[in-house]
């Protein structure tokens, strides 16, 4: 019986140990995301960020988003950018409209380290939804549906939270599987 308990402990321990360290260095993108590391080294290592790295790097914010911050970046997936309707991606990272991309990027960063935990204190303040400021000056607002956590944009798009508090060195990210469109 005693060996019995001891190895459900360690089977338990075990689990605990798993589970704490894959909420420390989570897998997006089919690669460990490092709190060590910052946005943009963590991003591109992602396979599902490679329109959102080479965005980034179309709009010459990688060193920006290198920076100390802290920042929170609710990140589109590949995924994401292919709902858009077609030939959105490929016109928007044209040298011509570098600051059309940076508009809709930098709607997509608050300043600031926002946790899951933090958006929904807020969202609880504002009694159900709460109004977040981008670094491009437009607003995104935030709610719960469920244990979901999802954002509107300005045109009235949504987006869902699909893996949150991915941490950063210098910030966090929130992965979301739809691109948000300011006015």
């Amino acid at each position: 019986m005693k060996r019995i308990i001891l190895s459900a402990i360690a089977i338990v321990a075990l689990a605990f140990s798993t589970q704490v360290y894959a909420q420390k260095n989570p897998m997006v993108g089919g690669a460990a995301m490092y709190a060590t590391k910052d946005i943009v080294d963590n991003a591109v290592n992602s396979k599902d960020h490679t329109t959102l790295v080479a965005a980034v790097k179309a709009a010459g914010l990688v060193e920006t988003l290198k920076g100390a911050g802290p920042f929170t970046v609710f990140a589109p997936t590949n995924a994401a950018f292919d709902k858009l309707p077609a030939g959105t991606v490929a016109t928007l990272l044209k040298p011509e409209n570098k600051a059309a991309l940076t508009k809709v990027l930098t709607y997509h960063v608050v300043a600031g380290k926002w946790t899951a935990a933090d958006i929904d204190k807020a969202i609880k303040k504002g009694k159900g939804k709460a109004e977040i400021s981008t670094v491009q000056g437009g607003k995104l607002w935030a709610w719960m549906e469920g244990k979901k956590l999802m954002l509107k944009d300005e045109k009235g798009g949504s987006a869902t939270v699909t893996i949150a508090n991915v941490m950063q060195k210098n910030g966090v990210i929130h992965v979301i599987d739809s691109v948000l469109m300011p006015k």
